[in-house]
Formats: C-alpha cells, structure tokens, sequence
C-alpha cells in the first residue's frame, strides 16, 4: 500500500518515520496532490501545508484525490482545516484542532500558520493554537487568572503570525500594561514550562490512525 504524507512543520521526517514507514514529502502546496495522483497512493496524509496565497491547495484536488478513490486524511495543521471543510466529500479529519475547526471554535487559517525554514522546514513562530493551549494549562496550574489568560490571547492574536513567539508575547504585555517589566522572566519561563504542541500531538494522531487504515 502506498502512503504519501504531507508534513514537515509540525512534526518534522524524522520523527514522523519512527511512527508510520511513508512516503514523507514537504507541506502540500496547490498542484501537488494533482501531481501525485498520477503515481496512485492508496493513501493521502495532509498535516502541514501552505497558506495564505494562490500557493494553497485547493479543496477541488482533495475532492478529485478522493474521487478517484484515494482515502485522505488530515490534521494538525492545514490537514485540520481542510478535513473540516471537506469531510461531507469524505475526508477523514483527525485530532483536537480538527474538532475545534468542525465546532466553529477555531474559523481563521491564521490560528494554525508558522513561517518556517524552507531548508530544515523547522518552525520560526508558534502558532496560534498552541498558545491557546498553553494558556489554558497555566490557568489550570493556577498560574494565571482566566482574564490574565484571554488577555495574553488577544495580544498573541494581534501579533502578526511570524512575530508570533514568546518573547514578543511577553514585551507586548509588558508594553500592554498586563505584567511589571520585573515580571518578564517569571511569564517567559511559565510559558515555556506549561508549553502544549497541540500541532504536534495531532499531527501523532493522522499518523496513527494512517496506520489503523493501514492495518484493516
């Protein structure tokens, strides 16, 4: 059986391999699944992807992948959106972003992007998503209020995706008024130790329920 996975950002080749024996490729791109068809997967992974111009992939090819019979499965990322918007064509969604996307908790694209190295396809920002994440832990640890949390939320979502990182999270609520300039370490430190990749968890799952289709 032939498996091609689209990821990269969220979880990177390497890790991926140790989960699932595919055929790992770079995040989808528009065209890319209509190139791949001709090569007949029997199964199509879409975790990362790119977004925010005509680069995207386009819900037509997910719809033709599938119509030609070819099971495709999405989550963590761009995976996660499409499978939200295409599950009623038959694509299979995966994962806790993919739910929140099918829920209408999560609407914006922006929620789940990250600018990356082209080369190493690490990410350079953290997305959207995981910060709520996060955020969530820290208010469950007791570490920040409830409205200490959506605060730092609202001010994440006004930086512009790629100076998303915690660093500018924690001068913009310095800047904000939110916490002292004394109180810079204590918040970068909290963040860093209450840290959830949701992304990357999900993206474990696609691979995992890959494998379940695999075995069936």
């Amino acid at each position: 059986m032939r498996i091609v996975v689209y990821t990269g950002t969220s979880l990177s080749h390497h890790d991926a391999k140790k989960i699932l024996e595919a055929d790992y490729r770079p995040p989808v791109r528009r065209h890319d699944l209509t190139r791949i068809m001709k090569s007949s997967p029997d199964i199509i992974g879409i975790i990362d992807g790119i977004f925010f111009d005509s680069a995207a992939v386009a819900h037509r090819e997910i719809i033709e992948a599938i119509n030609s019979g070819i099971t495709v499965v999405g989550g963590g990322s761009m995976g996660a959106l499409r499978a939200s918007e295409l599950f009623s064509f038959g694509m299979i969604g995966v994962g806790r972003i993919y739910e929140m996307y099918s829920r209408g908790e999560l609407e914006s694209d922006d929620e789940v992007a990250v600018t990356f190295d082209p080369e190493s396809m690490e990410p350079l920002s953290i997305p959207l998503v995981n910060i709520r994440f996060t955020l969530k832990r820290m208010q469950g640890s007791g570490t920040i209020t409830e409205d200490q949390a959506l605060a730092i939320l609202d001010i994440t979502r006004r930086l512009f995706y790629p100076d998303r990182n915690y660093q500018n999270i924690v001068l913009e609520s310095v800047r904000k008024g939110l916490i002292r300039e004394e109180e810079k370490e204590k918040l970068l430190g909290s963040l860093k130790m209450h840290e959830v990749d949701v992304k990357r968890e999900d993206a474990v799952s696609v691979l995992n329920n890959i494998k379940n289709i695999h075995r069936h």
